[in-house]
């Protein structure tokens, strides 16, 4: 990969590493599903004018999507990071959306792995169970079962995904958008009362991670993701993600008062180490497709 591209890969990284950081601070002070459907409702201002219609018969699958993703992952997934209360469990626990991925795949499409995959599925996942064990975790256990579900509806989410025809990148995100923003209003006057009646006397901090998700990590660090994939293969670009939640962990130390004890860095090294495995295996696999066309 050119050094060019390098430098575009770790801008992508920075901005999603940074994005558990501002979130979390933003999370002080907007509930969750409200901070979602902010987030949304700021990226669909631009969006809105580059959407594409989806393909004929396309319409159930997109929505499907943009609920698993935009409503569900992100939801829950910020309500995880929410009770958590550290930065370093959440950004290593969401590492388990790839085994999911793999396992639904082969689930409900059909893709088979070798037992090397299965191998490193279950190395991920066994990690997690480790993780559980870190005083840090064990004090609020509810946070890995919230960013675990989360995981999961990414991992049906991606799947559903490759079902898609017609869009590109911008177009998907404007959708979800469009389409998340709604149910998650609902959801939070439900779950989350008085939480819009007090967005006006939020502080400029909360604000500003609303306006980094929205802008930097979905809009920037999303699109030059779908740069780099446009230009190299996926499976050449995905392992250099796992930098990601090492980037955040570090970020957590520094900045958020994170001090992650032995069973968080083994069960952290376990699921992240099965989740490259499975980055690896992938990318060999495509230099043999490459090779034998």
């Amino acid at each position: 990969m050119p050094a060019r591209d390098l430098v575009l890969l770790m801008l992508v990284v920075l901005s999603w590493a940074i994005n558990f950081l501002t979130s979390a601070l933003a999370l002080r002070e907007i509930p969750p599903f409200l901070f979602t459907a902010v987030r949304f409702a700021l990226l669909a201002l631009p969006l809105v004018f580059f959407l594409k219609r989806p393909a004929p018969g396309q319409w159930p699958r997109l929505i499907a999507v943009c609920l698993c993703i935009g409503v569900l992952h992100f939801g829950l997934s910020f309500s995880a990071l929410k009770a958590a209360g550290d930065l370093s469990s959440p950004a290593i626990v969401l590492q388990s959306y790839v085994p999911m991925t793999a396992l639904l795949a082969w689930w409900l499409l059909g893709e088979r792995f070798a037992w090397r995959t299965g191998v490193a599925i279950a190395i991920s996942f066994c990690g997690v169970l480790v993780l559980g064990f870190d005083p840090l975790v064990l004090d609020k256990p509810l946070a890995v079962v919230l960013m675990l579900v989360s995981a999961a509806f990414l991992a049906l989410g991606t799947v559903l995904m490759k079902g898609l025809r017609g869009l590109d990148m911008f177009s998907q995100q404007g959708w979800t958008a469009l389409i998340a923003v709604p149910p998650l209003l609902i959801i939070s006057l439900v779950l989350e009362p008085g939480g819009v009646g007090a967005l006006p006397q939020i502080s400029w901090v909360a604000w500003a991670g609303a306006i980094y998700a929205a802008f930097v990590s979905s809009l920037l660090g999303h699109g030059l993701y779908y740069v780099l994939v446009q230009r190299h293969p996926v499976a050449q670009v995905t392992p250099w993600l796992l930098l990601v939640p090492v980037f955040a962990i570090a970020l957590g130390i520094a900045f958020w008062g994170d001090r992650p004890g032995p069973s968080l860095w083994i069960g952290g090294a376990m699921v992240l180490g099965g989740v490259l495995m499975i980055a690896l295996r992938n990318l060999a696999k495509a230099r043999a497709l490459k090779q034998a066309a």
